[in-house]
């Protein structure tokens, strides 16, 4: 039996927006395409979230806000920039809370770069050699050792870039995800600037930041300055 929107419940509805954040409208109408099911409905909100990131992701962000986040009885301290298009979403509850998001993932998951394409050549190529030395050294066919070198690589970039590592408070999603479903919501461009991590003890401080044109939704970029070193 199919399900219409006037079969879903109030309470089904809270409970979606409680775990997506997504409208009300938009939450009944991914639960009647769901058939009634939570979980379906949270993928159905965010590959429309991503649908929606993509078209916007050409359009200009000249507004947002910095944010900072100071953790570990402050031991740990970081500053990041997010922007938007315009100054009334940046000013948003919805925006704030991203932003101290990330500020507050970035303290706990020490990202050195905002996304993949702006590893260092030389960090790219050591981490390749060190990996390349590995696989070869168990004796597999050369296309075998290519193949597991560019495993290793996807998880390296999941390890060092903000944009591909998985969400400190929901490890289901990546932070460009999580800046997607922002943008699906908040029907602007999102992009994440810059950041700095400073950290009591260390010698310098991991300093990120983009400024050509995004490559994918919720980016925007190009190189990232390399983390000062430690």
């Amino acid at each position: 039996m199919s399900t219409t929107m006037a079969n879903i419940s109030a309470a089904q509805v809270k409970e979606l927006r409680d775990k997506s954040g997504a409208p009300m409208m938009d939450c009944k109408k991914a639960l009647t395409e769901a058939n009634g099911d939570i979980e379906k409905a949270i993928v159905i909100l965010r590959k429309r979230g991503t649908a929606v990131a993509q078209q916007k992701a050409a359009r200009v962000t000249s507004e947002g806000s910095v944010a900072h986040y100071i953790h570990a009885g402050g031991k740990i301290g970081v500053l990041v920039e997010v922007n938007c298009e315009s100054d009334f979403v940046a000013r948003t509850d919805d925006f704030k809370e991203l932003v101290h998001d990330i500020a507050m993932h970035i303290a706990a998951s020490d990202p050195k770069f905002v996304r993949k394409e702006d590893v260092t050549p030389e960090a790219f190529e050591r981490e390749k050699d060190i990996y390349r030395a590995q696989a070869a050294a168990t004796g597999k066919p050369a296309p075998v050792v290519e193949k597991i070198v560019a495993g290793k690589m996807e998880k390296f970039y999941e390890e060092v870039c903000l944009l591909e590592q998985p969400f400190i408070k929901d490890q289901t999603i990546n932070i460009s995800q999580l800046i997607a479903a922002k943008i699906g919501k908040l029907g602007e461009n999102i992009a994440v600037r810059r950041f700095a991590r400073f950290k009591v003890g260390d010698l310098g401080a991991t300093l990120a930041s983009v400024s050509t044109k995004p490559d994918k939704p919720g980016d925007e970029g190009g190189a990232a300055s390399a983390p000062v070193a430690k």
